[in-house]
């Protein structure tokens, strides 16, 4: 069983951007689920477990080596697909792929041969080896940057942001390889996108302006929302006195009607109608401070 631990730790930029604050997390094999807007700090949390930047403060472990003091150590187990990647052009994805196994210290070319074959096979793109890769479409782009992820056989894996911009095809090919993957592994999935968590993660945290605001089970955190998630559609120009009498979590336009949804212990007033809470309640509910949830 693998373990990483993350403890207090913080990263502020020299440009004195505070992009972590205290983020504590351990998580042990299997899918975790990284969930937050863009710039809440997921890029700057992955880098630093990366170790391709130190945090201003905290520690990092993984199964007890401290990748602060020790970065080879986790380089060595670490499998990286950031959110953009560059690619060689005129350079095929056998060619890419080899290029990289190498950089990682598989020498031994036979071995070398065998484990690329396997993942071109894995990740559906061994008919289009020969082709090169900055011709692929997003989706093959990305299932190519997993395969490189998995070269040398990692124990710990991060994927930043991994099916932004993937049709629904692609992004669920993506989602079962990547669930494939993360059954004797750590995989850490860093994304905006609340779907892809709640379908693939028994594990996930929320991760606000640099710090974690919730962290559990999606089933879990969604069930703790049972009988407190109420909706309305209303004229859009009475948003704002609606957001001021109650905890307005969420908006969104409905056959060209506002509609709220509230969180409240019991029903607001008449004319609301109670809904079964989703992630994405859970979501807009911990990255905002509550008021008048009792109402």
């Amino acid at each position: 069983m693998n373990t990483l631990s993350v403890q207090q730790l913080s990263k502020t930029y020299s440009n004195g951007v505070k992009a972590l604050n205290n983020v504590s997390l351990t998580i042990t094999n299997g899918m975790f689920g990284l969930l937050g807007s863009n710039g809440a700090g997921k890029s700057s949390l992955m880098r630093t477990i990366a170790s391709l930047q130190e945090p201003s403060a905290g520690i990092i472990k993984f199964n007890d080596v401290d990748i602060i003091a020790q970065p080879e150590e986790v380089r060595s187990k670490l499998g990286y697909l950031p959110q953009e990647f560059g690619v060689y052009p005129k350079v095929s994805a056998e060619q890419l792929l080899n290029h990289i196994a190498v950089l990682k210290g598989l020498s031994n070319k036979e071995e070398r041969k065998e484990q690329m074959a396997a993942l071109l096979q894995q990740t559906n793109l061994y008919q289009h080896r020969k082709k090169s890769v900055h011709t692929y479409s997003g989706g093959m782009r990305q299932r190519f940057g997993i395969a490189q992820a998995l070269l040398g056989n990692p124990q710990l894996i991060i994927v930043d942001e991994p099916t932004a911009g993937l049709d629904p095809e692609e992004r669920n090919r993506f989602l079962n390889l990547l669930s494939e993957i993360g059954e004797n592994v750590i995989v850490i999935l860093s994304t905006h996108i609340v779907e892809d968590v709640y379908d693939l993660c028994p594990k996930m945290a929320i991760l606000s302006e640099g710090a974690i605001v919730k962290e559990g089970s999606p089933l879990k955190l969604v069930a703790e929302l049972n009988n407190k998630i109420w909706t309305k559609s209303i004229p859009r120009t009475e948003l704002s006195e609606y957001k001021t009498q109650y905890n307005v979590i969420s908006t969104k336009l409905v056959s060209g009607q506002t509609q709220i949804r509230v969180l409240a212990d019991s029903c607001p007033k008449v004319g609301f109608e109670q809904q079964i809470p989703d992630l994405e309640d859970v979501y807009f509910a911990s990255i905002q401070k509550p008021k008048n949830a009792s109402n």
